[in-house]
């Protein structure tokens, strides 16, 4: 039986099923994901691939396997991973890449340099399928022998769906995700596979992934000492009160010195007072200000 059969168009038309708002408050509660009344007929369709993966016949039934029987730790990470697939790819966003090269990097290591531990740490918060902390570790690779010599990098990658890491730790691409490279990029730090491409051990090496649900407090709270934080088109599925919650975070997790990194459609007006703007060469980015109540 397909999704479309259990679940015909007119199924979202009137008032939302109750067990479908029942799952959307689970989704909103385990990961701060939020799909307003106009979003549902999404996340029907990511519950009914579920459901047809389990041969589950309504919604009802759906909603205790993911709450009382003994699966419902593994199918709600299920869930979210078909809720939470993203698309990236290598050099996402040049203009970032080039202020962070230009002008982040060169500013963080200048506040650091009298430190006796010569450590940057840079965490991509919903790296996805990996390309984002990738092209990182190439660029700081680029500055292993000049302002980068003799110091450690760490880059931390971190995301909700399993599936996206595992990915990731594949480190082999297809074209469409490559298809920002430039030929020094290309040649330097990939090696051929099949008709994909793998990213070389080089950088790989410093690039940690694991598997980390923004709204976990707990596990949060233990990100600290981060230099620069890159969180791109993620936080536009979280609603205002889980967005404050994982700002919040991030400013504790960030060194005083430390940078943030939003998608380019993204912005803190409304969320946070903790950050102040400041604007690079075709890109934007924030910095720690004087701490205020949002909204004051």
């Amino acid at each position: 039986m397909t999704t479309a059969a259990l679940y015909p168009v007119t199924a979202l038309e009137g008032p939302p099923d109750a067990d479908l708002v029942r799952i959307r408050d689970l989704v909103y509660q385990v990961a701060g994901i939020f799909h307003p009344d106009n979003k549902l007929r999404l996340l029907l369709d990511r519950c009914g691939r579920r459901m047809k993966e389990l041969k589950t016949a309504s919604l009802r039934e759906y909603f205790e396997c993911l709450t009382v029987k003994p699966m419902r730790q593994t199918e709600l990470v299920a869930l979210l991973n078909e809720i939470t697939i993203g698309e990236t790819c290598f050099f996402r966003s040049q203009s970032q890449m080039d202020g962070l090269r230009q002008i982040v990097i060169p500013k963080v290591l200048e506040a650091k340099s009298k430190l006796p531990l010569r450590r940057l740490r840079i965490w991509s918060a919903g790296c996805s399928t990996g390309e984002e902390p990738y092209t990182l570790s190439m660029l700081l690779l680029e500055e292993a022998h000049g302002r980068l010599k003799d110091w450690s990098i760490e880059i931390l990658a971190t995301d909700l769906n399993d599936r996206s890491l595992a990915h990731a730790r594949n480190a082999i691409y297809g074209a469409y995700s490559t298809r920002n490279l430039t030929s020094h990029f290309r040649q330097k730090y990939f090696t051929a596979a099949a008709k994909q491409l793998r990213v070389q051990p080089a950088v790989r090496g410093s690039v940690t992934f694991s598997r980390l649900n923004l709204s976990d407090d707990g596990r949060m709270t233990f990100m600290k000492a981060i230099d620069v934080i890159f969180c791109c088109n993620v936080l536009i599925y979280f609603d205002l009160l889980s967005k404050r919650r994982v700002i919040q975070h991030f400013h504790n997790n960030l060194l005083p010195h430390g940078y943030l990194f939003l998608g380019h459609s993204e912005s803190l007006y409304g969320v946070s007072d903790d950050f102040r703007l400041v604007h690079l060469p075709g890109a934007t980015a924030y910095i720690k200000g004087e701490r205020k109540p949002a909204g004051k």
